[in-house]
């Protein structure tokens, strides 16, 4: 399924004010022209390779397939793709394009971080200016990331209205673009937004899905499911990309169940009834919303998948059936976190533990001789500010009174040293 004049069936389109259609034309035009072009993709590809580090691997995971007592258990490791996480996909593809475009300046937004860590990433290492917009409360549980941006060099910028998440992120990073597209380009980070964003999105991620497709079928491995998280839906998207117009395997979205079925409890836009059709941010699509068509807040663990909308292909793609969607709730994703740990070495993201919690689920229902592929969109090193307290909190209490006093400490020597000089 791709789309039709931006529409995937009654989802997508381009609903923007009249400043950004200039935009928005220039980058579709530039898109299509440059993914025909032979010298473009052959310099994506190398940069895949020897950047990046792509393929990633496909791993089998026994003692999980062992312990769940179903089908076989297999891990697509995009968390060792460079900058841990599968957004880089992405951010290098739009990076390279506009560079082509003669862009000069990059603005982002993100809010788990690994989004705004690729793009910055991306900015180092092909020379852009970069500008990443966060909510100030991600900013506040992802510092390791927004620490990391800052070192490759992005301006990171704290967000402080709304509900100061994803959502108001993109409103700011909507708001840059419309004054400065002359020499910026947008890198939106998910299969969503006004067309072309949500295609362009899915054919950068569709790397991950075609190389599952071809190691499956190097290794003779039959596909049951394929699980992914869906937060906006870039790691979904393109996982599931190469299998959407076919009937099999299962496709399964695990989104934000949170910590209830109430409102502001979770982040479930395809699970529930508490979701509506609606059109934000330039695009129609399922969102949670209230009776005056305004967001309506949101809560997750995990700050990849707390977004109060979902990408219009894969709001299209479960109306239809073809993808199923269940809500996973943070304590499921904390056990999938230690469990895929503790039994094969691995750690999933926050993000990423969901679609491992959704596999844990259904592995009975799949046939031994049949896989279970999980996308682990990105790992947990990330997440270490937010698991610690939950896994370790005495120890973390302590690790943490004992940074302050040396931090303090440090910075009494340090006022010293300035004082006698």
């Amino acid at each position: 399924m791709k789309s039709t004049d931006g529409f995937f069936n009654q989802y997508g389109g381009k609903y923007v004010a009249e400043v950004l259609r200039r935009p928005l034309d220039e980058l579709a035009e530039a898109f299509h022209f440059y993914m025909n072009d032979k010298v473009f993709l052959e310099e994506l590809r190398i940069i895949q390779r020897d950047y990046i580090g792509r393929e990633t691997p496909l791993y089998f995971a026994p003692t999980a397939t062992k312990l769940l007592g179903g089908a076989q258990i297999y891990i697509k490791l995009e968390g060792l793709a460079n900058t841990g996480a599968h957004k880089i996909n992405n951010a290098i593809g739009q990076c390279l394009l506009a560079k082509k475009m003669g862009k000069t300046r990059i603005i982002a937004e993100t809010g788990a971080g690994q989004h705004g860590l690729a793009t910055a990433a991306a900015c180092a290492k092909l020379g852009l200016e970069c500008i990443v917009y966060m909510g100030e409360v991600d900013v506040r549980r992802q510092q390791p990331n927004v620490a990391a941006m800052e070192l490759y060099g992005a301006k990171v910028c704290a967000v402080t209205a709304g509900s100061r998440t994803l959502k108001d992120a993109v409103n700011e990073a909507m708001r840059d673009w419309a004054a400065n597209f002359e020499n910026t380009h947008y890198v939106l980070g998910s299969a969503l937004g006004p067309a072309p964003f949500p295609d362009i999105v899915r054919e950068f991620q569709s790397v991950i899905g075609n190389e599952v497709k071809r190691q499956c079928e190097e290794r003779s491995v039959k596909i049951g499911a394929m699980v992914a998280c869906v937060g906006g839906g870039s790691n979904s998207i393109g996982f599931f990309s190469p299998f959407i117009d076919q009937k099999e395997p299962r496709l399964i979205g695990a989104e934000a169940g949170g910590i209830g079925n109430g409102v502001g409890e979770n982040a479930s836009r395809m699970t529930g009834d508490a979701a509506r059709d609606g059109i934000m941010q330039g695009y129609k699509s399922r969102f949670l919303l209230d009776d005056d068509g305004q967001a309506l807040p949101t809560r997750s663990i995990s700050a990849g998948l707390d977004y109060c909308g979902i990408g219009p292909q894969l709001a299209a793609l479960g109306k239809s059936g073809r993808i199923e969607f269940t809500a996973i709730r943070d304590e499921e994703a904390l056990e999938a976190v230690k469990f895929f740990a503790k039994n094969e070495g691995i750690l999933f993201a926050l993000e990423s533990a969901h679609a491992g919690a959704a596999a844990m689920k259904i592995a009975r229902e799949i046939p031994k001789d049949q896989a279970v592929v999980i996308n682990m969109s990105g790992r947990g090193d990330k997440d270490v500010f937010i698991t610690s307290p939950v896994f370790r909190p005495e120890e973390w209490n302590q690790f943490l009174h004992a940074e302050i006093e040396r931090l303090e400490s440090n910075k009494d020597i340090h006022d010293a040293k300035i004082m006698t000089k």
